[in-house]
């Protein structure tokens, strides 16, 4: 599932320094020559794609990026040193486009590639670039060169992460609204979710994730039955799938083990390799379930559902058990992304002119 993921910052890159105008003061000698050292440029705007990340939410909440200017030249020959620069790491895939244009500078395509997208200014020279045979005291000098400044837009087709699963009013849309900055409509009818939401979940400083909520899956779902078979096929590039449960269904007459069958065996009809895929089971709607019943509940409904995987217990609604799961989530998620980006072992063998 494509999720278009945006911002939109302000880059600066460093002024350059001034050229200085000075000269040499020497017992002995009551005419020194000029010594004045030219400006130090200005710090250098890079972007950096980093596999590591998947979202740019991170730069909705740091808009402003600014590199440091260059040092001013000084007396006695010496030089200013060049302001001190940095290097945003954005994911791969990112489009930068000028925000009032629209026209696209540059794309991150490769891990690991790197771009300068704001160059700092060019320090400005000292009186003693000016000496010469007839002007033996120079009194010129020129100011330091503005760095760029840029005001683009970040623009990111990234995949889905994280897929949930469950029947209409499970507690999805009310999940993907308590982790992510997602906002779907939710309401105590079904299949209030009529196409695909999705949300960037923020666990830390560029730790983050997308998890995608589709509508409620009902039994016979892979035959065109319902909403959800339609998106069904959007959860094939996910890295996990979330099982949620209605633990507190409003019918008393309705088996959530039963309902939970139903969805597995759909995921089954329609593609094996969507079945065999990493999947946790996640029970909500615990907050509804009296304590001292919670423990027997969860334990009957494992049983029943002869379930050997993971098994997180949570209210949507308050966030209990929320935290623990996201975390959880994270770390598989930046498992399954350092399998993929492990570099590929090559034979000796078959490497430059090894012989065979």
């Amino acid at each position: 599932m494509k999720f278009v993921d945006e911002a939109y910052i302000d880059i600066a890159a460093g002024d350059g320094g001034n050229g200085c105008v000075s000269f040499r003061h020497e017992k002995y000698k009551e005419f020194g020559g000029p010594n004045g050292g030219d400006g130090g440029r200005g710090g250098h705007v890079f972007a950096v794609a980093d596999p590591n990340l998947n979202t740019l939410v991170d730069f909705r909440y740091s808009r402003r990026h600014e590199a440091k200017r260059g040092e001013h030249g000084m007396g006695s020959d010496m030089f200013g040193a060049a302001g001190e620069d940095i290097t945003l790491k954005m994911p791969v895939g990112t489009i930068i486009s000028d925000a009032e244009t629209g026209e696209v500078l540059y794309e991150l395509l490769t891990p690991g590639e790197v771009i300068t997208i704001a160059k700092g200014g060019d320090g400005g020279f000292g009186n003693l670039r000016f000496k010469s045979a007839i002007n033996r005291a120079p009194r010129q000098k020129t100011p330091g060169w503005p760095g760029e400044r840029k005001n683009l837009k970040l623009e990111l087709k990234v995949l889905a992460d994280v897929g949930l699963l469950g029947m209409p009013n499970a507690g999805k849309s009310t999940f993907i609204t308590a982790v992510s900055n997602a906002r779907p409509k939710i309401a105590d009818y079904p299949f209030t979710t009529l196409h695909p939401n999705l949300g960037v979940v923020r666990v830390g400083p560029e730790q983050s994730f997308v998890v995608a909520d589709i509508p409620g899956l009902i039994e016979g779902a892979s035959e065109g039955a319902g909403l959800g078979h339609q998106f069904l096929r959007h959860l094939q590039r996910t890295r996990l799938l979330l099982h949620i449960v209605d633990m507190a269904p409003f019918d008393d007459a309705i088996d959530p083990v039963a309902q939970a069958k139903a969805i597995v065996g759909e995921l089954k009809k329609y593609d094996t390799q969507l079945y065999e895929k990493p999947r946790w089971l996640v029970l909500n709607k615990l907050d509804m379930v009296p304590v001292e019943e919670r423990e027997a509940r969860v334990k009957d409904f494992v049983k029943r559902f002869k379930w050997k995987g993971p098994v997180f217990e949570i209210s949507a609604l308050t966030r209990e058990g929320c935290e623990a799961l996201i975390h959880a989530i994270y770390r598989h998620v930046q498992s399954e992304q350092r399998v993929e980006n492990a570099p590929v072992e090559v034979d000796p063998r078959f490497v430059g002119d090894a012989p065979l």
